[in-house]
């Protein structure tokens, strides 16, 4: 008897709509990681002198004093919004939203240029605390200050552009010998008050780019009187979360990059008063510092090893930097304050 073939079961066809959908899919998620690893790419250095003297001579205006460190933080602020990708911290589409290496980046950048524009205002521009305040630097300073994730309007970007537009207008004024009502203080007192603010960044900075490790901080007992007896100091246990160690690295390098440059603004423009103080040197260790903190990071993540393990922390070395240029801005702060 001749067994009955089983007939073999019938292929599926696979519907044409599908297989382009899932090909769209693979395409728009490879675009996507294609233009996070673009974007994520911090800016170049740029030289302060050499691009201030070729925008002022666009402008047509002479490079008078203070007109570097203006024109530097006008650099600063364009570079965030120009640079590639633009401005990505107040992004809420791919590939931006994915992204958080460059927006903290951008925020540590911006730190630096609020602090810069808030002595400018406060103090370079200004003779004494009852002068008058510039009226373009007190437009631009509280734009600086606009949340730095708004994106509805006026969104981030349109008020830092504003502020670029007033800075313009005060570096204008400051070198037109006819409308000499812009000025510059290249004082030893101005830029010690600089420096403190400088100096308490990096510290802060420092400290919770140390504790990626974790690490016992002693406190005091708050508001205690001089000589009280307050009891034995506490000892509390601070550690960084795993998911915020890069977000503080990305931060550091972000306020250093601006740092870098803004301080090499401030030894031109203020090169007279740092060879009266002895300065000079003590400056360039603080610029040499900075300039070891924004080496090229040799690994695709930020490594978090342990102190003396086998694999490299990224965060511990930041702080070392920050850490020694912080002790050299010290330096330069006592003999800023000596007569």
């Amino acid at each position: 008897m001749n067994a009955t073939a089983t007939p073999a079961p019938a292929r599926r066809r696979r519907n044409p709509i599908s297989m382009a959908i899932a090909v769209l899919v693979a395409i728009l998620v490879l675009l996507i990681l294609i233009m996070m690893w673009w974007w994520d790419k911090e800016p170049e250095q740029f030289d302060p002198v050499t691009v201030t003297t070729a925008h002022m001579k666009d402008i047509g205006r002479p490079l008078s004093t203070g007109a570097v460190t203006t024109y530097t933080l006008i650099r600063s602020v364009d570079t965030l919004l120009d640079k590639r990708g633009g401005y990505l911290s107040n992004d809420k589409l791919p590939p931006g939203v994915f992204m958080d290496n460059m927006p903290n980046w951008e925020f540590g950048s911006l730190v630096a240029s609020r602090d810069l524009a808030r002595s400018l205002r406060n103090d370079f521009s200004r003779s004494q605390t009852q002068s008058t305040e510039d009226k373009d630097l007190g437009e631009a300073d509280p734009l600086l200050n606009s949340p730095n994730d708004r994106w509805l309007l006026p969104s981030s970007e349109s008020q830092y552009a504003k502020a670029t537009d007033d800075l313009e207008k005060y570096l204008s004024r400051l070198s037109d010998a006819e409308d000499a009502n812009a000025h510059f203080y290249a004082r030893a007192d101005n830029l010690a008050d600089y420096l403190q603010t400088v100096s308490a960044r990096l510290g802060s900075l420092s400290q919770r780019l140390s504790a990626s490790v974790g690490q016992l901080k002693v406190d005091a007992a708050p508001n205690a009187d001089v000589g009280a007896n307050t009891g034995p100091a506490k000892a509390v246990y601070v550690k960084t979360p795993w998911n915020k160690i890069d977000d503080n690295f990305y931060e550091a390098r972000g306020y250093t990059w601006t740092l870098l440059e803004q301080l090499k603004a401030i030894r031109h423009d203020f090169a007279p008063i740092l060879r009266s103080k002895n300065a000079d040197a003590s400056l360039q260790q603080v610029i040499r510092e900075l300039e070891e903190s924004q080496k090229a990071l040799g690994s695709p993540v930020v490594l978090n090893g342990s102190p003396f393990g086998f694999f490299a922390n990224h965060s511990l070395v930041m702080a070392n930097y920050i850490s020694r240029a912080n002790a050299a801005i010290i330096d330069l702060r006592g003999l800023l304050g000596r007569g």
